[in-house]
């Protein structure tokens, strides 16, 4: 027999901070009045927890509201947005994006850094660092609780540490360590806490909690940019494998390839019928414009390109939605998700018209039920992914609660 354990007044008052700090950062100011009608919460016991965070600096007095009688109980309160501040990172092969926000998740200053091939990998680390330390002080940051970081590869989960696969440049890593490194020195960064995830999972949870999929606790983002990958969410959680390799669908054997990919390489697989030097190939093929750099921008331009001629453009969508579905199809029939959505550059472009035609081979390959769509999320659904990680983090520890 079970017996049910007594909350602690300890335990009720962090409960209760934490349910009155959601409230403000969902809804922005309220008075005393309006979190006790959402909280039901009895006058004194708000009354204490307002006080209570305000000697902690989370909350204050922000103005009256628009009531007839004045009084203790017109007063607003909000939250203190400037008393923690975060930041996303989103590495790339090709650049480094930043984005500093505050408590309450409003963006204030942003960043991109692109990076030239050929630079030293020291010289990449040291300018991205000066770049995510001005863009915190162009933000009116004097220090970053949280710095979350997205970049390809795979984060062990047990140690954190990223491993480059395939030909992924090792200066990501490298960035990683020193960043880490920065956090016991005095500066911008010093004692900030430093995540590092996956960049597609961070495009997989900013879908989940801002875009396409904030219906379903259960899908599958299909990530089609430079290289090709996915992120797992089953059951409202993100699942990243034993080796934090669930959606490295780039060595996935597939038809139509010259040969097997191999652990250290995975042109062979998915990735050489996906990717972006493929799909710029198949509109080559196909007579459509694609720049000569095989990126992701020329890929996207490829499926925007075949949008913009109509029916000419069909037969581009169709072959490309048929390699898709081939990648999509092995995740569904392990995972069954149930949804699928397609992101990155070319996912995104492709929009209802590749979504469509790769949900109809979905239904000829599979008997699995399985709806295709694209990703909404705007701008960069990674750094948006790791902004959102940043937050939560600070919000559990400054928030507090069970």
């Amino acid at each position: 027999m079970t017996t049910a354990r007594t909350a602690t007044p300890s335990t009720a008052r962090a409960i209760n901070d934490r349910l009155a700090l959601g409230l403000l950062l969902e809804q922005g100011p309220l008075t005393a009045a309006r979190l006790r009608d959402l909280t039901g919460l009895s006058r004194p016991t708000v009354s204490d927890l307002l006080e209570r965070l305000g000697r902690s600096g989370l909350v204050a007095v922000v103005g009256e509201a628009g009531e007839a009688r004045r009084g203790p109980n017109a007063r607003l309160y909000g939250l203190v947005a400037d008393r923690a501040h975060v930041a996303g990172v989103d590495v790339r092969t090709v650049g480094v994006g930043i984005a500093v926000a505050d408590l309450a998740g409003r963006t204030l200053a942003t960043a991109d850094l692109p990076v030239t091939p050929g630079t030293p990998p020291a010289a990449l680390v040291d300018a991205a660092l000066e770049a995510l330390a001005d863009t915190a002080r162009r933000a009116g940051a004097g220090s970053l609780h949280t710095v979350a970081v997205g970049a390809p590869g795979l984060v062990d989960p047990a140690t954190g540490e990223l491993r480059a696969t395939a030909e992924l440049p090792h200066w990501h890593a490298d960035l990683v360590q020193a960043l880490r490194a920065r956090t016991a020195a005095p500066g911008p960064f010093a004692g900030s806490l430093v995540l590092l995830e996956n960049e597609v999972n961070l495009a997989g949870i900013a879908e989940r909690r801002l875009g396409a999929v904030r219906d379903r606790d259960t899908f599958v983002l299909l990530w089609l940019g430079h290289g090709v990958g996915a992120a797992a969410v089953l059951d409202g959680r993100l699942r990243r494998g034993a080796s934090g390799g669930t959606g490295e669908i780039g060595f996935l054997p597939v038809p139509g390839t010259s040969r097997l990919p191999n652990a250290t390489d995975c042109q062979g697989g998915f990735h050489s019928t996906a990717g972006a030097a493929a799909v710029c190939a198949l509109a080559r093929d196909h007579g459509l414009p694609a720049g000569p750099a095989d990126d992701a921008p020329a890929a996207e331009a490829a499926v925007r390109a075949a949008l913009a001629a109509g029916e000419s453009g069909g037969p581009f969508l169709d072959a490309l939605a048929a390699r898709v579905a081939v990648g999509a199809a092995a995740v569904c029939a392990v995972l069954d998700p149930g949804c699928v959505v397609l992101g990155g550059e070319v996912g995104r472009a492709g929009g209802t018209a590749l979504a469509d035609r790769v949900a109809a081979r979905l239904a000829d390959l599979l008997p699995l039920r399985t709806e295709v769509r694209f990703g909404t999320v705007a701008g960069s659904a990674v750094l948006g992914g790791a902004v959102l990680t940043a937050l939560d983090a600070v919000h559990q520890d400054l928030f507090g609660g069970p």
